[in-house]
């Protein structure tokens, strides 16, 4: 485990799958990121590439062949993953293609993470290297879950979520097998908040295409404290988390899972990113917090 730290914060990133386990205020003490309770959700910020979500058929078809990728894709609990790179205020870390990932992704790709702490606020910036002689296909995302309630005298019931923007999107339905059904839901109604509850995600996560914001909140009615996820780079938004569970997941993504009706063929699949031959592409995703 690799730490960066000012006066103000903490954080900590473990190696296996480059995953933020801590973003500690050093002044209230205060722990921000779920601590990845093994019998509710043993995880803390899994970062997602080169697929999100489920894929049908527990795969993809490429040019006609097969590749046995996994859910979120192979970066997360990845052991292979490097520390490249640490300086005073940032950590970058990588995984680049050999033949153990050709045979479940089709592509040359290099992946890499950079966490750089300025002030409050933390960047993590996605960077991704296209290898090889022919156009790249990929999904990116974050996975980061927060501590919620913060403190001994809240609830769950006493925290929402606020967007930067009102809203009217609806939210996609998720079946049980985790691939986005057909149906939405209506959600937002002009509006811009999502009060938590307990069972809000009984049926699984609240996933939005269409949204105006690329901020949003996490706010207490009975303290001060405030988290902020700014997602300019991504047009996608999961929230999610276990039922009943201490925490809430606020997940930018640049893709989606599979649709009920896929026909499996990775060329066709919904909000895949294209990457030219030898280019690189850059994606942020900033996570600040007030006291």
């Amino acid at each position: 485990m690799q730490t960066i730290k000012n006066n103000n914060f903490k954080v900590s990133v473990k190696e296996t799958g480059a995953e933020l386990c801590s973003f500690k205020s050093l002044k209230s003490g205060k722990e921000y990121i779920w601590q990845a309770d093994p019998n509710v959700w043993a995880a803390h910020a899994p970062n997602l590439f080169p697929v999100i979500g489920c894929l049908k058929g527990d795969g993809l078809i490429y040019k006609g062949k097969e590749y046995k990728t996994p859910k979120h894709g192979f970066f997360r609990k990845n052991n292979d993953v490097k520390l490249l790179e640490q300086t005073g205020n940032s950590l970058t870390y990588g995984l680049k293609y050999n033949d153990k990932y050709l045979k479940i992704y089709p592509f040359k790709f290099e992946f890499r993470i950079k966490f750089m702490l300025n002030d409050n606020e933390l960047t993590l910036e996605h960077i991704v290297i296209n290898h090889g002689d022919e156009d790249m296909l990929f999904s990116v995302g974050g996975h980061p879950g927060f501590t919620c309630p913060l403190n001994e005298n809240e609830i769950y019931e006493d925290y929402y979520l606020e967007f930067e923007k009102n809203e009217t999107a609806p939210t996609w339905q998720v079946d049980k097998e985790g691939l986005i059904a057909d149906e939405t839901l209506p959600f937002f109604d002009n509006n811009n908040i999502i009060n938590l509850h307990p069972h809000i995600f009984e049926n699984d996560a609240l996933v939005f295409k269409n949204l105006n914001s690329r901020k949003v909140s996490l706010k207490s009615k009975k303290s001060d404290q405030m988290l902020t996820v700014s997602f300019p780079d991504f047009n996608y938004l999961g929230i999610w988390a276990k039922p009943n569970a201490k925490f809430v997941c606020i997940e930018p993504w640049l893709g989606i899972a599979d649709s009920v009706n896929s026909d499996r063929n990775f060329e066709h699949k919904e909000a895949l990113i294209r990457l030219e031959p030898k280019g690189t592409f850059t994606a942020k995703y900033f996570i600040t917090i007030d006291e």
